[in-house]
């Protein structure tokens, strides 16, 4: 008796999982009513952008350069410092070239030969002066090379201190010795150190920097853009720029600057762009962050526009699917209308539709957990 209520209900489960299985597979086999997303036409704007990557950079950034060669005794500031026209940076000992050393002192001996030539002569001239054995005019001579004489000995000897030491006397205000800010701004490097030989700039080299000095105050962004974009730039144009650095801070700037001139990079054809940076002070922006700028190469006002994906291109032409009815009696008739500008995501419709439409969007499709 056990055994037989036993094979009755083990019959029962078999049936219960076919008749479920059987059930199941049906409902999968069944077509799934079709759903599509839907649109209304709305009035906006519609603003066609690109983004061009380059860098920031102060507009005049200038290398101070020693006026004498030797080596650096002293740096007075750092990168990052303030300083004034006319601060000392650093300070430079004077390594004197033999050479004009030597023309130097030859130039000294000579001039004290020929001033104490001068001494002898212009004694004996006066001498004959008062006895009036000669005329006003031929003691005056002499007194005038006398005069000349002891300038020379002068100039000899500043000439001599210059090569020797860099530096005069005379001039010790104005010494070369000390290297000094040509412009008021931000130290923004020191390629040098205390011990380090420097030399002016000649015919055969540029001099060594001492330091770059830029006011940050006065930035610029210098980057490239393709030239498929480039013919819709127009001096003055705004841009917005954001700092890789400094996510949550963007800045506005003016194009100044189309190269007349492409250069080419990794295949591309791209023409260098400028742009003054406005609103910049506070000191958070420094030189060489990486930035984009975003520009509006074209615009729409107040147009009638739809997201894109509502569009179906077919050829020269572009569609879109009206929505009809309600429910079970919904329909979709396909009109054709004419497009303007497109921002990537919503797109100027300039004939076909109005405000009361709907519009088919993309087709909705069901997620995979609930198949």
């Amino acid at each position: 008796m056990y055994k037989k209520y036993s094979k009755l209900i083990v019959a029962a489960i078999v049936a219960l999982i076919f008749i479920g299985t059987f059930v199941f597979l049906y409902e999968k086999s069944q077509p799934k009513p079709v759903e599509y997303t839907e649109f209304t036409p709305k009035m906006g704007d519609v603003l066609k952008t690109t983004v061009i990557t380059g860098k920031i950079e102060p507009r005049n950034e200038v290398n101070v350069k020693p006026q004498i060669s030797g080596i650096i005794t002293e740096i007075c500031k750092q990168a990052g410092d303030f300083v004034q026209a006319g601060e000392v940076i650093a300070k430079v000992k004077v390594i004197p070239d033999m050479g004009q050393l030597s023309s130097a002192q030859a130039r000294v001996r000579l001039a004290e030969i020929n001033l104490k030539q001068a001494q002898v002569n212009y004694g004996r001239e006066e001498q004959l002066y008062k006895k009036q054995l000669v005329s006003a005019d031929e003691f005056d001579k002499v007194k005038q090379s006398l005069q000349q004489a002891k300038e020379e000995k002068v100039a000899a000897l500043d000439a001599l201190e210059v090569v020797r030491d860099g530096v005069s006397k005379s001039n010790a205000s104005a010494s070369s010795t000390l290297i000094r800010s040509t412009i008021s701004g931000i130290i923004l490097d020191i390629p040098v150190k205390v011990g380090n030989s420097v030399i002016l700039a000649n015919t055969f080299n540029d001099g060594t920097t001492i330091a770059s000095v830029a006011n940050m105050n006065d930035l610029i962004f210098r980057g490239n853009i393709d030239e498929t974009e480039v013919g819709n730039l127009v001096v003055g144009m705004p841009m917005k720029i954001t700092i890789g650095a400094l996510q949550d801070l963007k800045f506005d700037a003016d194009l100044e600057y189309i190269s007349p001139k492409a250069v080419e990079n990794n295949g591309a054809n791209q023409f260098e762009v400028k742009a003054a940076v406005r609103s910049v002070k506070g000191g958070k922006i420094r030189s060489g962050y990486s930035a984009n700028a975003e520009i509006v190469l074209s615009k729409a006002t107040h147009v009638l526009t739809i997201p894109e994906s509502a569009i179906e291109f077919s050829g020269d032409s572009t569609f879109v699917y009206i929505i009809k009815g309600s429910n079970k009696d919904k329909t979709y008739e396909r009109t054709q209308v004419t497009t303007g500008l497109s921002d990537g995501v919503n797109i100027e419709i300039r004939k076909g539709l109005s405000l009361k439409d709907k519009v088919r969007g993309p087709q909705i499709v069901a997620d995979s957990k609930e198949e």
